[in-house]
């Protein structure tokens, strides 16, 4: 876990040393889809949600 928050560090000094705020809301939605996909993977919902897309 301490290797996943190294990881949105490096990503968020990214950012903002380059400048690159158009990267945002591309790595903001990947992580929330991502994050969608692991929480519903045993979930009763998981057929509902995976029908969306």
């Amino acid at each position: 876990m301490e290797a996943f928050f190294e990881l949105i560090n490096d990503i968020w000094d990214f950012l903002m040393i380059r400048k690159k705020y158009w990267l945002a809301p591309l790595i903001i939605t990947l992580i929330l889809m991502s994050a969608l996909i692991i929480f519903t993977q045993g979930s009763i919902v998981a057929p509902f949600i995976y029908s969306i897309f």
